[in-house]
């Protein structure tokens, strides 16, 4: 049999481009699978929906801000009256920027500019062939490689819930072209408590929309420490969002022209649904059974080393299970393609890998929350370090106060882990992940010394808690040897 690749990835995502671009970057022989696109006029792209939700919320946030009475002694006049007028968003021209932000980012990301740096790119469906050698199969021809890697990606699991379908529903990305269309809905119900769905929700309410967001778990994001979830909880109320935690939706109908559904004892109208409550991945064309590749409804089965059961076929990306991130699914494709391609020893470590949910002000989280960490060592190890936004110049002066920042060590400095829900919080989680993934102790992050007045000084004021708590230790534990050594000279005499 000849080797026609050193990896074949089958893609149709970023992280499938990115793991292209990286594998010639090492050197490697690569081929690029990517399915066709739905309409011949429309040339195969990766999603970039994020730039649509970052886009509104950004233009959101400063029509609000514009839009508060006495904002900085800043008034807004109508042009032939006296009395100030609101700052609405125009969202045809909003959608359009987005648009055109996309498209630029597409460019950088084409499969044109793969195929330049040495990428042999297939636009085509297939399937692997388990016989007489592994292959993956095309329209017409074969593909052998020493390797595979699958980065699918995923699409929305549409729960059972009765009349659901009937009634009919959106998902994620299906909602900016409802946005973009002449007359989009105002009224909006949201299954499904994923970071997408919660950033969905604000950005919707922050509009002028009518919110709800159901969930069937009883807090926002599960795996948050109370005070951080509760905080959250608060700033979606905030913004308008109503929120059902706890609750299951049992039934959808339509009513005329709108849609009606039964959650709990509660029945709420609306213009349209948006399904988000969890993903599958994009596997059912791949014959997969056929060469020994376990999957579930939820994700493929991989080891630690990112290889699925059978042993040339590797995965990365939501495709394998959690959250839509591309900078966790960029990690898993570089883990991925090392061990595919040479000896397989890294194993994914996620402790180090930062994420962020992209609401106002954003939450982002790193390594263990307080619970994981003081279920994993003893409570007498882990120090809990708050400090909140409030108390410092930046958050005053700028007028974005609400916000907490969390470190999780334990006694000897260690860093485990930190939780911001804050201004800036998704670009000062980036200095814990560095200081986590290079061994730096928290009594370094209190020696910096940032520029004034910027919000990374929330992170040396909270690491300075640590020393003022092992001042305190010294200072008792100092105490108690004085009052020891007294004693003996005492018994002495």
């Amino acid at each position: 049999m000849t080797i026609d690749y050193d990896v074949v990835i089958i893609g149709g995502t970023l992280a499938g481009r990115y793991a292209a671009l990286t594998a010639t970057q090492l050197k490697a022989k690569v081929a690029l699978v990517e399915p066709v696109a739905d309409s011949a006029l429309q040339p195969n792209s990766v999603p970039f929906d994020f730039v649509y939700s970052h886009t509104l919320d950004r233009i959101g946030t400063l029509a609000k801000q514009l839009s508060e009475e006495m904002l900085f002694g800043l008034h807004t006049f109508c042009a032939d009256s006296q009395e100030k007028c609101e700052i609405s968003v125009n969202l045809p021209q909003v959608m359009s920027y987005a648009r055109g932000a996309i498209a630029k980012l597409q460019e950088q990301h084409s499969l044109t500019i793969l195929s330049a740096q040495g990428v042999d790119v297939i636009v085509d469906k297939g399937q692997f062939q388990p016989s007489p050698h592994l292959a993956f199969v095309l329209s017409d021809r074969l593909l052998h490689a020493r390797a595979y890697l699958l980065a699918t990606g995923s699409r929305p699991a549409i729960p059972e819930i009765e009349g659901l379908q009937k009634t009919g529903f959106l998902t994620l990305p299906e909602v900016w072209q409802t946005l973009n269309s002449a007359t989009p809905p105002r009224q909006w119900v949201i299954l499904g408590g994923t970071p997408q769905s919660i950033e969905m929700a604000q950005i919707l309410a922050r509009m002028g929309d009518s919110v709800s967001l159901v969930l069937e778990r009883p807090s926002i994001l599960f795996y948050l420490d109370p005070d951080i979830a509760e905080l959250l909880f608060s700033q979606l109320e905030a913004d308008g969002v109503r929120v059902f935690t706890n609750i299951p939706v049992t039934q959808v109908r339509r009513i005329d022209d709108n849609k009606w559904l039964q959650i709990g004892d509660k029945a709420i109208e609306t213009d349209e649904i948006i399904v988000a409550t969890a993903q599958q991945p994009n596997i059912e064309a791949l014959n997969l059974a056929a060469v020994d590749v376990k999957w579930n409804q939820r994700r493929l089965v991989v080891n630690k080393k990112l290889q699925t059961t059978n042993p040339r076929i590797w995965a990365c990306g939501d495709a394998i299970g959690g959250y839509d991130f591309p900078n966790i699914a960029n990690y898993e494709a570089r883990i991925a393609l090392q061990n595919a391609l040479f000896f397989p020893r890294f194993k994914v470590n996620y402790q180090c890998i930062p994420w962020t949910v992209f609401t106002n002000p954003p939450l982002a989280l790193i390594g263990l929350t307080e619970l994981q960490a003081k279920r994993r060592y003893s409570q007498k190890e882990v120090i809990v370090l708050i400090q909140y936004f409030k108390s410092i110049a930046a958050a005053q002066i700028h007028n974005k106060t609400t916000g907490i920042c969390k470190l999780i060590v334990l006694k000897n400095g260690k860093i485990l882990g930190a939780s911001i829900l804050g201004a800036e919080a998704n670009e000062l989680i980036n200095i814990i992940a560095l200081a986590m993934s290079q061994n730096i102790k928290v009594n370094h992050l209190a020696h910096l010394a940032p520029s004034h007045s910027t919000f990374s000084e929330i992170l040396t004021k909270t690491a300075h808690c640590w020393s003022q708590q092992k001042l305190s230790d010294n200072i008792g534990r100092q105490d108690f040897l004085e009052g020891f050594f007294h004693l003996r000279r005492n018994w002495k005499l």
